[in-house]
């Protein structure tokens, strides 16, 4: 479904990804995983259309995407849950949801599927009328998920989803994306917290300073001695 292929990306001249190559096939969980400054976010970026690489090739089902628009992107079916969540702090949950029908094919029926993605989180609908900013941290993760699935997404991709939350909400967040994984979802999921990723991947890629140093199936990941000396101590 996805093809980064050799890819080379940075920011005012320097380069901060080099030679990034990795795929991602219909109905997978694909992870990135790396410390914090690896690169991680640039591949999404890259992926996303919000920087244009300097070398090498995207593709989204056998279609070059390299050189198309953010909104173009979306139109296509790729749709990033960001990094910090990004919520609109002063209009309601329901309206930040709907802002997430913003796709051509989604905008057609949202109300329906508004229900339908209410039915993944009740605490959400029981906020529909609050501002998206009075709510928790948790809350509102679950409100930037909720609002990625808006836009029938082909491929789902979530920038660390567990960023800055308890250890009790980072359960429940893997919890909701395990559920839309069962659902038939295609997922990308980038990540410092590599055990809770690894552990639901059919296969990750470690990204160290711009460059992808190993990849292999979630579990084997976890067992591989590099990764346990550098990633979890061990």
């Amino acid at each position: 479904m996805l093809k980064v292929s050799n890819v080379y990306a940075g920011y005012h001249g320097t380069e901060v990804l080099r030679d990034v190559s990795f795929e991602v096939n219909a109905g997978e969980v694909i992870t990135i995983v790396g410390a914090n400054g690896a690169g991680k976010t640039t591949v999404l970026r890259s992926v996303c259309g919000l920087i244009k690489p300097q070398a090498g090739a995207i593709e989204f089902e056998n279609r070059r995407t390299d050189g198309m628009r953010p909104d173009e992107i979306v139109d296509l079916g790729i749709t990033l849950v960001p990094e910090g969540r990004q919520l609109f702090p002063f209009i309601s949950v329901r309206d930040n949801l709907l802002m997430g029908a913003y796709k051509r094919k989604a905008r057609k029926g949202a109300g329906e599927r508004l229900d339908e993605v209410l039915e993944l989180f009740p605490a959400v609908r029981e906020r529909l009328n609050q501002h998206a900013g009075s709510l928790s941290g948790g809350e509102q993760q679950m409100v930037a998920i909720a609002r990625g699935l808006m836009a029938k997404p082909e491929l789902l991709i979530f920038d660390e989803p567990s960023l800055g939350l308890s250890p009790l909400l980072v359960s429940q967040v893997f919890g909701i994306i395990g559920e839309i994984v069962k659902s038939g979802s295609t997922v990308l999921i980038v990540e410092q917290n590599i055990v809770h990723t690894l552990r639901m991947a059919d296969r990750g890629y470690v990204l160290e300073n711009g460059a992808v140093v190993a990849t292999g199936a979630g579990p084997d990941l976890l067992n591989d001695p590099h990764v346990k000396r550098a990633y979890l101590g061990i």
